[in-house]
């Protein structure tokens, strides 16, 4: 991948909110107004979800999960799926960490077991499937089930606002665990919540841009105290916007860099 953006800096984006619409497919406006960006400045994408997830929303189009994948890492400059944990640049993977072999097996099916225990008491709107997804830097937690519908998706998210579910049940695996795991919990999207090791969360990305940028921007929505955006905001290292969508993120990334 060429670019002609401006060294010294570069503009991170989250991408669930902030890109795209909660788990919604990044629009033909959006992808073309990064491209321009990308004439400007260099540009990463930071997701906590997996590869595959980011390349489906952010415009992967391989006729598979594979090929999908390898046009996303080279669409942008910088890729860090599971908030880092796995890195590419310009297409090539820089760093991959898992927390299996973080955590050991025993300590994962721990917590494992005391989520699904937790989630078979929660009475909800709906349940499906895919409660628990093991992923290669973090586990998310769904107590809907990521198998959900798009209508059932938006049911929960009304309800996890009045009733607090996602809260409620980070505070009890504090209370359960404590320090015991070596866990931190980040509340993202509109379903699900991700656990993760400390230090593990978003700011992990930094270590591989940090060196080689003088300015260092980061756009995302969920940027309250327990989203998965939060720490990496208020990073020293970063400058930080919040924004309530795609457009909002438009308007402000305009407003710097055209």
């Amino acid at each position: 991948m060429t670019t002609t953006a401006t060294s010294g800096t570069i503009v991170l984006f989250d991408v669930d909110g902030t890109l795209t619409k909660a788990r919604q497919r990044i629009t033909p406006e959006m992808e073309l107004f990064m491209k321009k960006l990308m004439e400007k400045v260099t540009v990463g994408l930071v997701g906590g979800s997996d590869l595959g997830k980011i390349a489906e929303q952010m415009g992967g189009i391989g006729e598979n999960i594979t090929q999908s994948t390898y046009d996303i890492v080279n669409k942008y400059d910088y890729v860090f799926a599971e908030n880092g944990l796995v890195a590419y640049k310009n297409g090539s993977l820089l760093a991959k960490e898992s927390i299996l072999n973080y955590m050991g097996e025993e300590k994962l099916q721990k917590f494992i077991n005391y989520c699904l225990k937790y989630m078979s008491g929660l009475q909800l709107p709906a349940k499906r499937g895919n409660f628990v997804e093991f992923r290669n830097g973090l586990i998310n937690v769904c107590p809907v089930g990521r198998s959900c519908s798009q209508k059932e998706r938006d049911e929960f998210a009304a309800y996890d606002k009045e009733h607090k579910v996602r809260q409620q049940f980070v505070d009890a695996l504090n209370e359960e665990f404590g320090e015991e795991l070596g866990l931190v919990y980040a509340i993202g999207g509109q379903i699900s919540f991700d656990a993760f090791p400390k230090g593990w969360d978003k700011t992990f990305c930094l270590q591989f841009v940090q060196e080689d940028f003088n300015k260092i921007y980061f756009f995302g929505d969920k940027t309250f105290p327990g989203g998965n955006d939060y720490e990496i905001l208020t990073d020293p290292r970063t400058i930080g916007y919040t924004v309530n969508g795609p457009e909002h993120t438009k308007q402000i990334v305009t407003q710097l860099f055209f």
